[in-house]
């Protein structure tokens, strides 16, 4: 449940408006695509976990695996993910509120609901599983409500003002791929983003009952459901409203409803996606001190971020990272327009680059015990690791074609010297 949380969340509920914008009902296939790799790319966790119950967390294998300088670097990078993530969910909140207060400044969602995840998550674990639970819950029964009202909807031709519902939207606004292979290949970027924390799984790994049966269990299931549900959920959007009338103002999801003139629809809608972002929000705070957590254990951060309080949660890497996030409320106010994508692309580029490490890291973890895990073995290997490489370093090329992500991409290429450099001085400091 943490992982959906996770998972679907601002990528899908508002960025998909971005994707369709971008590369028409193609956006279908791109799921797809990239859907696959991921599940590859949950595989090669999932062995590496199961190799060793010992460790808590994937970032313990990196350090066996590719050295102390590549935990330091992969583990800081993993928590700035989540913190970009969290940032781009709490600029969505602020947008959602919008359909309900049109006047409403747009920093003020993200303010009141640092706030309130900061509490819930300082009770303990319980609190935060059972507040998951119920965001995830709302979540995927109204994805599920959304596919079959929508599919409804098109097997019998819903007609609203100068729109019909129909399958035949998916072709005839011109054709499956209307942007040209160069508006499909940009779309990338945001569908990777719908499909960020999906690893998450790997960071609780220490924390469940029962490993063994838990994890495979999670990750075989996972990147299915998810896959289904955004591949669905876009057909039933794209052939409920043309493409070309979705924009990228608001979700997908409220503004086919309230186009065909379903206003409480649409109000209900609006409410989830609110929970979506909030819940995305809530996984990565949970993510964010953990990771701190775990870089503080293995000697990579502040040996403070290693207390626990006597509810066992790490209150202060907690408030530190839930600290930094306000630094959303001040972006909001500056630059209310823009800063949703920019942050959106940080936090994609710097995902992609731990899924890269990951899957590099089971290739070495293979090498060394050439049996792996047979209770687990990842499918296709090696094929399928380098295949997936090579799928997501594509994907960081096709984002310098996007001028919108040159921007995105230049401030994560300096978050990565700057690590270097620090764990430099930190090793020149220890000596």
């Amino acid at each position: 449940m943490i992982a959906i949380g996770g998972a679907i969340g601002t990528g899908l509920f508002l960025g998909s408006g971005s994707a369709i914008h971008k590369a028409g009902p193609s956006i279908i296939l791109s799921y797809l695509i990239v859907g696959i790799f991921c599940f590859f790319m949950m595989r090669a966790i999932g062995e590496l976990l199961l190799s060793d119950l010992s460790k808590h967390s994937f970032l313990d294998f990196v350090k066996v695996y590719l050295g102390d300088r590549m935990e330091f670097v992969t583990g800081w990078t993993y928590w700035s993910c989540w913190l970009s993530l969290a940032m781009a969910d709490l600029t969505a909140t602020g947008i959602y509120l919008k359909y309900w207060f049109p006047s409403l400044p747009q920093w003020v969602g993200p303010l009141v609901i640092i706030i309130l995840l900061l509490m819930v998550n300082l009770v303990n674990v319980g609190m935060f599983g059972e507040f998951e639970s119920w965001f995830s819950m709302i979540k995927v029964i109204a994805i599920i409500a959304l596919i079959v009202v929508g599919i409804g909807m098109t097997l019998f031709h819903y007609h609203s003002g100068t729109t019909t519902a129909s399958f035949s939207n998916l072709v005839s606004h011109g054709g499956f791929f209307p942007t040209g292979g160069l508006g499909f290949l940009m779309s990338f970027q945001m569908v990777v983003f719908a499909f960020v924390g999906i690893e998450m799984v790997g960071l609780t790994a220490g924390e469940t009952k029962n490993p063994k049966k838990d994890l495979p269990r999670a990750i075989n299931s996972l990147p299915i459901r998810i896959g289904l549900f955004y591949i669905g959920s876009m057909i039933a959007i794209m052939s409920v409203a043309p493409w070309n009338k979705i924009t990228t103002t608001s979700s997908p999801f409220v503004q086919v409803f309230s186009g065909i003139g379903i206003t409480s629809a649409a109000a209900i809608l609006n409410f989830v996606v609110l929970t979506a972002a909030m819940s995305a929000t809530n996984s990565a705070i949970f993510s964010t001190s953990r990771t701190l957590h775990a870089l503080a254990s293995g000697g990579n951060a502040m040996q403070s971020f290693t207390k626990l309080s006597r509810h066992m949660v790490p209150n202060t890497a907690l408030h530190f990272s839930s600290g930094i996030l306000f630094l959303v409320v001040i972006l909001n106010y500056l630059m209310p327009a823009g800063i949703f994508n920019m942050i959106s692309g940080v936090s994609t580029i710097n995902f992609v680059f731990v899924w890269l490490i990951m899957l590099w890291c089971h290739i070495k973890f293979r090498k060394a015990h050439k049996d792996g895990v047979k209770e687990f073995l990842m499918p296709g290997y090696p094929v399928t690791d380098y295949l997936s490489l090579i799928f997501f370093v594509a994907v960081l090329i096709f984002l310098l074609l996007d001028p919108e992500q040159r921007i995105p991409l230049a401030l994560s290429l300096v978050w990565f010297v700057a690590l270097f450099i620090a764990y430099q001085i930190r090793n020149r400091k220890s000596a």
